[in-house]
């Protein structure tokens, strides 16, 4: 029996592929590489999924092939299918309201807009599922939100990109063993200030 669905939000495509709005994407393709597994394609449901287990717990990792703000249906009709309850999906994603390098885990509450998230609450008809968020900071002066997230991260930022990816996939790991609270003990992290 799965245990747990873990779920990363981005958009398809490799236009998108190293943006800032798929961090979460990556934090699954990462799990899948560290657990030795192959995300394939899932009969008649637009998402691609691999099986893997995490100390004897199985865990079905997920992305969708649907832009992002649309995902719900393809996340909820799979958790349908293998019957995994809302509350053992896990959203991986990106998170402008969290300065670029925070992490944070939690369990339910807003989506604070988060289209993705909307889109998951809406189709899972509950927003009581678990999350994963990657800060990506906010843009400066006027860009607008939704422009800046489509953007692939700075050159001066791709290294810190790349440990936050490692650090949300370990804290993935650390929910499916020892449950949130641990994984929020350990893993909840604030970026360090350059001086």
């Amino acid at each position: 029996m799965i245990a747990w669905l873990v779920v990363g939000l981005g958009n398809p495509g490799e236009r998108y592929a190293s943006t800032r709005h798929n961090i979460g994407a990556r934090v699954v393709e990462r799990l899948a590489e560290r657990l030795g597994t192959r995300l394939r394609k899932v009969r008649f449901v637009p998402i691609d999924a691999g099986e893997a287990a995490v100390d004897g717990t199985r865990v079905l990792l997920a992305r969708p092939h649907t832009f992002m703000n649309v995902s719900g249906a393809a996340v909820a009709s799979l958790a349908r299918k293998r019957r995994i309850e809302p509350e053992h999906v896990v959203a991986c994603h990106d998170e402008i309201d969290l300065a670029f390098g925070s992490l944070r885990l939690k369990f339910g509450g807003s989506t604070a807009g988060h289209r993705g998230l909307v889109s998951l609450a809406g189709a899972l008809g509950t927003p009581e599922f678990h999350r994963v968020r990657l800060g990506v900071g906010r843009p400066s002066g006027r860009k607008d939100p939704a422009d800046y997230v489509l953007e692939p991260f700075a050159k001066a930022e791709r290294e810190e990109a790349e440990l936050l990816v490692e650090e949300a996939a370990e804290a993935v790991l650390t929910l499916a063993r020892q449950g949130l609270s641990v994984a929020q003990d350990r893993h909840n992290r604030t970026p360090r200030r350059a001086d």
